[in-house]
Order: C-alpha cells, then structure tokens, then sequence
C-alpha cells in the first residue's frame, strides 16, 4: 500500500462542498481539509484535484452482473472494470444467476469468485424462494447485505408467490428484504390481452401498459403493509410511478427507517417518449413510465421520500436485445455512466452534487449498516471517486465496457466525466487507465 496526498479539490461530503486536501495511508483515509505539513509522510505521491470533484465512491445497492452462468452477458471481472470506470467503488449483486443464489453454499461460491475477480467491493444478497426460509435465517447479517424478494417475475424468474411463505419470511427475517414489486396476475392478464389484440406486433412502447403502474402500486403496497404489519426491515427497489411515492415517508432520518425506497437512473433519466427511438433498450422490469412519473420520482429524491438512486445494472447481449418485444429480455447495463447521468441532471438544476452524493454514496452506506464506507471520513477506506464536472463525453460503443458492448445513452452529450477512482486506498482507474491487478473487499455490515 502507499501514501497518496489529494490536493485543491472541491471536496463534497455531509451536506457540504469546500476546497480542501486529502491524505490517504494505506487503505483509509487518514487527513482531510487543510492538512499540516509535518502529517503529510515524506513518501508520498500527490495528485492536483484543482478544478475536481472528490467525493466518497458511489455505492451500488443494486446489480446483476451475471456470474456465474450468464458470463456471456458480463461477469464480476467485466463489470467491476466498468463500475470502476463509473466511479462506483462497491455493489450489492442480486441472486438472480444460474445456479440461483438462494442456498448459503451458492451464496460463498460467488463471494469466492468476487475475491478472485471484482476489481471493486462486493456483496452479494441471498434470494428468497418459496421454500428455503431456513436457508435465509442461517444468513451472517454481518456478511451478508439482504434478501432478494421478487413479487413479480423478471429474468431468472424468482417469484414468491406463497403467501404463508410470504408471512413468515416477513415475520422472522434478520436483515433486510429488498424487493421487486409488481403484481403478477395482473402482468399476465395485460400480456394475454396484447397478444390476442397485436400477436407478434406488440411494440416496446407498450410496455408500461402490460407491466403497468397498476401492477406497481398493487405490489409495493402489499409489500409495505406486510412489513408495517411484522415491524419487517423492507427496502422496495426500482420505484416506477408517481403513486408509489406516497408509501413512502420523509418525516423521520434514514437511519430510524424501516421501510425505505430506491430509484434507478433510467428511471430518473428516461420515460415513455424514449420508447420509439430506443425500444428494446430501455426494456426494463418495472418499466420506464410517463414523464409526469419520472419527474414525480426526481421530487421524491429531491424530498427524501426515495433514499437511494441505484442502476439495477442488468446486461444482456445485443443479439438478444434485438428480439421482437415477447422475445426481448429486460434489462440494461448502466454502471459506467450512472453518476455522470445524475451529474447531467445537476447541470439541469433538478439535483445539488450534494444530493447526488447523499443518494448514492451516504445513503447505501447507513441504510445497509455498511462498516467504514460511503462517507470521507478520519479512519474510513478510502473509497473515492474525483470528476470533472465540466469534461464532455459522449457516450458510444467504442468507449463503452460493458461486455454487452452497448448502452441505451449512446450518442447521448453527457457534461461531466470520471477521472480517478480510488479503491481501498489504491487507484483502480485514472483517466482511462484500469489496474487490472486491483482485487476489492468484501462489505462488512454492523
């Protein structure tokens, strides 16, 4: 390990932005703001941050990269490089995967491939099935970041649909249940009714209409009613309409939650006037909706009543993606581009840098119980990320990497751009450079 100094950066951590400096030794952060000479080691190397950004590293709360048994889509080694190249330091991976990783040996089996693999930090959630309740209450809560609960069917279809299952998983669970919320029989009854009236004429446009905001709001309330009932600690991922906000509370701090709400950057991003430009790929599970959705969706991050902006980073290949709409998976990558995504919506004044930060570095951290990360902190990794926020880059499939090898921002002008990530106190990515021999950690949480 070495020393590193940081020097004239625009620091933004807590609520604040102020210039400053930063020392790291070893792996954590050991000085920040105007530090004194004689604390600064002899044996040092020194960065300029003037005209930067230096904020904690971005934690990710919510991925699906595939390994194992869909690597031809991406994998730990792929999709960390990517993640890194995006100023993301750590991510939480779904259980999703071929085996699913419903069992505590499966569970291992991918924190041993991470260890050899992922160039950033990981954890991995344990899925819930039908019948493996006992498997979940053997879980480490301090080894493992939650449970997957899928109200709704999506890749790797993983649905819960027992309701005595649903209780007591609610009823006895020790960590948290992050789940998929939208209500299956009415998914079905919509996709039966477009088929008999398009057959294999069903647009991508139509999408919001089958997996509809019905669908959304019916699960997500059923899902908070049962853990308002049981007292449950339940985190609803990748909220999709206007109406599910309100299930949602921004009258007490994050920390005393139980009940809690993520948005995605596609979500944030994008909403149905996409559709026939883009198609399949902004193919998503629960799908992008209006505008009037999307925007109510930027005022609950803006309100606190969503806690977390996240990717659901779900690669497929582009042969895949380019199947008629019923043979079309969903799913699209996003953990290369989804800071600078939010940094485009700083430079549209809808979100402060400081509420960037908050949603996808502090809030992961405290609402995950996460050890020593996501914030700049005296004796924190040093998990840190420094953007431009004035560098143009666009978006295309030379300077994509993802494995999939395409992005749903291609062509898109973005104003801001990635330039250091710092890992564990070692540089994993600089300025298009990626040391390949970097290996993250795995998460710890209290």
């Amino acid at each position: 390990m070495s020393n590193t100094l940081i020097n004239n950066a625009t620091i933004v951590n807590e609520g604040k932005s102020y210039k400053g400096s930063l020392l790291i030794k070893d792996e954590k952060i050991a000085a920040t703001g105007n530090i004194p000479e004689r604390e600064i080691p002899r044996n040092h190397k020194t960065i300029d941050a003037t005209g930067l950004l230096l904020l904690p590293g971005v934690i990710d709360c919510h991925v699906h990269f595939r390994e194992p048994g869909m690597t031809v889509k991406g994998d730990l080694f792929t999709e960390s490089i990517a993640a890194a190249a995006g100023g993301i330091t750590s991510f939480m991976d779904m259980p999703n995967t071929k085996p699913s990783t419903v069992t505590l040996e499966a569970l291992e089996n991918k924190y041993r491939i991470a260890s050899e693999k992922s160039l950033i930090n990981y954890s991995f959630y344990i899925g819930a099935t039908n019948d493996n309740l006992d498997e979940i209450l053997k879980a480490d809560p301090a080894k493992v970041c939650g449970i997957k609960l899928f109200l709704g069917s999506s890749t790797g279809n993983m649905m819960v649909d027992s309701d005595q299952t649903l209780r007591d998983l609610f009823r006895h669970a020790r960590i948290a249940i992050a789940a998929h919320c939208e209500d299956e029989g009415i998914i079905k009854a919509n996709t039966e009714q477009f088929r008999q009236q398009y057959g294999d004429d069903i647009t991508f446009a139509m999408h919001p209409d089958i997996r509809s905001r019905e669908a959304c709001l019916k699960s997500s309330s059923f899902a908070v009613g049962l853990a308002e009932e049981f007292g449950t600690r339940l985190h609803v991922c990748h909220l999709s309409t206007a109406d599910e906000t309100n299930l949602f509370s921004n009258e007490i701090p994050l920390k005393d939650k139980r009940i809690t709400a993520e948005a995605c950057a596609h979500h944030l991003w994008f909403d149905d006037s996409y559709y026939p430009a883009l198609g399949s790929l902004i193919k998503v599970n629960p799908a992008i909706k209006a505008k009037a959705d999307r925007d109510a969706l930027r005022a609950a991050v803006n309100s606190d009543k969503i806690d977390i902006i996240a990717t659901d980073h779900a690669p497929h290949t582009a042969r895949e993606k380019s199947g008629a709409y019923l043979r079309s998976p969903s799913g699209a990558p996003m953990v290369q581009h989804s800071l600078p995504l939010m940094m485009e919506l700083w430079h549209k004044k809808i979100f402060t840098i400081e509420k960037i930060v908050e949603k996808m570095c502090h809030n992961p951290a405290i609402l995950f119980n996460i050890k020593e990360r996501g914030f700049i902190r005296k004796g924190y990794m040093a998990d840190l990320v420094l953007v431009n926020p004035y560098d143009v880059q666009t978006v295309s499939k030379g300077n994509t990497l993802y494995r999939c090898g395409w992005s749903p921002l291609e062509s898109e002008e973005l104003k801001s751009k990635v330039v250091t990530t710092i890992i564990n106190g070692s540089t994993v990515y600089d300025c298009g450079q990626i040391n390949y021999n970097s290996r993250g950690q795995r998460l710890i949480f209290e």
